[in-house]
């Protein structure tokens, strides 16, 4: 019994000892059972890229400022007399010459008091020439004399007075314009000072923007411009008249004057305007909005290639745009630029350039 209990006991180690062998034999020697990573290839997919060759051209650098058109002039026109009105020569909106009559204030008692005025200057007259003689003759003194010569021109002013005041009765235009406000009807009492109405000289046509403190130097009195009025598609040509030497204190810019020739009046004043006014010639290379990318750091610009065939990124400064693309600086000369495909490629990549040239030489035609 015991000796049975003694070999079960041996047969049972061995048959640990066996397994065990073998696990520590497939540690040891045994085949890896794990994935190796595959070997780098040698040779690197190289992207391909449409390329094309850019020159750069002549482009005026243009200020482009917003503001609005204005009257060269705009007056106040205000009663200088009292009474009512008693006569209306010209409508709202009227195109009046200089010297036409707008208003008229009723005479009432002037024209008496002009002729009072005139009939005593006329006896002044006598009486001061009679003084003279009677002193040349020695029976007048020369304080008499100059008694009567005294009264001769406060008459004389009395009479110009009551001409004067005549003559305010009448409420012209001070120069070429229109009649944009009349604040008067007919019967209606003016006091002296109370307004009229408001005349507006609109030839020339001011176009009034302001400018930054940094391009304010870029512009001087006399240079040419153009302007865009809102609701007018076709540009005025202008001339530069007044630019402010001091800012405004608010905003830090200064006023700028462009006068635009507007002989039938039909560009009002008020309007929202674009004032462009070229300030510079320069090289910059024309291209479509397509090719503009971003770097790393966020700076626009565009993908070119070196000798090598390898991106450079080169920054840009957008100048302007129009519906051909846009005008940019900061590029040399002549650029081979990436035109499709330039925002797969980063700067230091090596690429396979394909013309574009050789691309559209490649299409069928549309018609065929």
């Amino acid at each position: 019994m015991n000796r049975s209990l003694l070999l079960a006991g041996l047969f049972a180690a061995a048959a640990v000892a066996w397994i065990a062998s073998g696990r520590l034999g497939e540690d040891r020697g045994g085949p890896e059972l794990r994935n190796l990573p595959a070997p780098l290839d040698a040779e690197t997919v190289v992207p391909e890229v449409r390329v094309r060759q850019s020159t750069a051209e002549q482009h005026v650098r243009r200020l482009v400022l917003f503001g609005q058109s204005e009257a060269v002039r705009s007056v106040l026109l205000k009663a200088e007399i009292a009474g009512p009105i008693s006569e209306l020569s010209a409508e709202k909106g009227a195109v009046l010459v200089a010297g036409q009559e707008i208003a008229r204030i009723a005479e009432q008692e002037r024209p008496a008091e002009l002729a009072r005025a005139r009939a005593l200057l006329a006896q002044r007259r006598i009486e001061a020439e009679a003084a003279r003689k009677l002193t040349q003759q020695g029976h007048r003194s020369q304080t008499a004399l100059a008694g009567a010569e005294a009264e001769l021109q406060a008459a004389e002013a009395e009479a110009n007075l009551a001409q004067i005041n005549l003559d305010k009765l009448v409420v012209a235009a001070p120069f070429d314009g229109v009649l944009d406000e009349r604040s008067v009807e007919l019967g209606d009492f003016v006091d002296r000072g109370d307004t009229i109405g408001r005349i507006v000289d609109l030839d020339p046509l001011l176009i009034v923007a302001y400018v930054s403190e940094a391009d304010v130097g870029a512009i001087s009195v006399g240079d040419l411009g153009s302007a865009r009025l809102a609701g007018r598609p076709a540009a005025i040509e202008g001339r530069v008249r007044f630019v402010a030497a001091t800012a405004e204190s608010e905003t830090r810019t200064f006023r700028v004057e462009l006068t635009v020739d507007n002989p039938e009046r039909r560009l009002p004043a008020g309007t929202t305007a674009e004032l462009q006014i070229p300030v510079e010639t320069i090289r910059a290379h024309h291209l479509s909005p397509a090719v503009l990318t971003l770097d790393t750091a966020g700076r626009v610009g565009i993908n070119t290639l070196d000798e090598e065939d390898r991106v450079v990124f080169r920054p840009v400064q957008i100048l302007a745009q129009d519906e051909a693309g846009v005008w940019l600086a900061g590029l040399p000369e002549t650029v081979r630029l990436v035109s499709v495909g330039q925002e797969y490629v980063v700067e230091g990549q090596a690429v396979r350039p394909v013309e574009e040239s050789e691309v559209e030489a490649q299409q069928p035609d549309a018609g065929s």
